[in-house]
């Protein structure tokens, strides 16, 4: 028997690659990268990062959170028909169309597929090719997606929290005044697998209490499915990793509430589409919220009086290497008071082997950060300002 389990998880495992979202989420992840950093070039005639970080960010964490999650699914016994699987894979490529990345929240994703499933369920489609699929669902079944979803929600909420303000991408706009503002972007598109029990050949329940939520079926088996985690987020009123795990907690907060909603619907199945539907608007809820509340703040990152404001900060550059970070002003350079960048430039014209820098950081704290700068070392700084018309590149010379 234990060979059989750990062929069906091997075969469940093989079953993500054949799946053709696996490879969408990729495709979606790279067009990511290449848009950022193109709109980089326009804002600043370079790039942050380079146009593959979407793509390093998209498996790693993924892989954790997923493995987590589906400990939770496979020791509760949370089946889930195969008809749930079509349908979000469906959903997500349907959603994907609207290049809103942040509609491939499981909240939309699943939520939608959840009330597509009772509105086939309750008419007497015929569709071809999964007809068999879609027969005889069980109002059993809507429980256990909704706990699910819960627990995708809750992994989505750790996706931003850890991730979500790494690396955030600096953006020039204008303000209502025609002012030149920046902000912070994060667009991220995380996968998040998950091993899922469905009706199978294999499995039978090695407990007298599982599955909890049965659906008829005596036999599982196993699938890992790519569980896709859009997210988009603009910043303009706080520092960019306050502002985002501030979401992040909101949103693993509000899995956490659909949760226990969700595991009433043990006793009483309709609690469970309430649940779901408090998912969809909890989760739309939280971004508006984010978004108004944006908007009604002043401009973290604009041009002030005493001080060079940093949108940001090349990696790797002499000016990471010195700590310097988003959010902080340069105050003197070289012992020369600046307000702006032609000042700035003209201050380390002074000594061309060596930085000194004065650094109001973000918490209105004075720290001195100096560098020497070796002849071959990066021939910029490093450092993104705010400025009038088209981008240009902060060269120390």
């Amino acid at each position: 028997m234990t060979q059989e389990i750990l062929f069906e998880f091997l075969k469940g495992t093989g079953m993500l690659f054949l799946h053709p979202l696996f490879y969408f989420l990729f495709f979606i992840a790279a067009v990511l990268g290449v848009m950022r950093v193109k709109r980089e070039r326009r804002n600043f005639h370079l790039r942050v990062e380079d146009a593959y970080f979407e793509l390093r960010q998209l498996i790693p964490l993924g892989a954790v959170i997923g493995l987590g999650v589906s400990l939770v699914v496979l020791s509760a016994g949370l089946t889930v028909p195969v008809a749930v699987v079509i349908l979000t894979a469906v959903v997500t490529f349907l959603w994907s169309l609207t290049t809103k990345i942040r509609l491939l929240s499981p909240a939309y994703t699943v939520g939608a597929a959840f009330f597509a499933l009772i509105f086939i369920s309750s008419r007497d489609f015929s569709l071809p090719v999964f007809n068999q699929e879609f027969s005889a669902i069980d109002e059993k079944v809507y429980p256990s997606l909704a706990i699910v979803l819960a627990l995708l929600i809750i992994g989505e909420g750790i996706f931003i929290l850890l991730n979500g303000h790494k690396a955030t991408s600096p953006k020039l706009i204008k303000s209502k005044r025609g002012l030149p503002v920046g902000v912070h972007e994060s667009r991220r598109m995380w996968m998040l697998p998950v091993f899922l029990l469905v009706p199978g050949e294999v499995l039978t329940a090695p407990f007298e209490w599982w599955p909890v939520f049965s659906i008829g079926a005596q036999t599982y088996g196993l699938l890992l499915f790519p569980f896709a985690v859009g997210f988009h987020q603009q910043i303009q009123g706080l520092l960019p990793k306050l502002a985002v795990r501030m979401v992040g907690r909101k949103v693993v907060w509000l899995g956490v509430l659909i949760l226990f909603l969700a595991a009433g619907g043990y006793w009483y199945p309709v609690i469970s589409i309430g649940a779901v539907a408090l998912a969809v608007i909890g989760r739309e809820f939280i971004t508006q919220r984010q978004r108004i509340r944006e908007e009604n703040l002043p401009f973290y990152f604009s041009n002030r009086d005493h001080g060079l404001m940093i949108l940001g900060v090349m990696p790797n550059s002499p000016a990471s290497k010195m700590g310097l970070k988003a959010g902080e002003l340069i105050t003197k350079v070289n012992g020369v008071k600046i307000r702006d960048e032609k000042p700035f430039y003209e201050a380390l014209q002074r000594n061309r082997a060596h930085c000194k820098l004065e650094v109001l950081d973000t918490n209105d704290q004075i720290r001195f950060v100096q560098r020497a700068l070796y002849e071959g070392d990066h021939h910029e700084l490093g450092i993104l300002f705010i400025h009038e018309g088209k981008g240009r590149k902060n060269q120390a010379v």
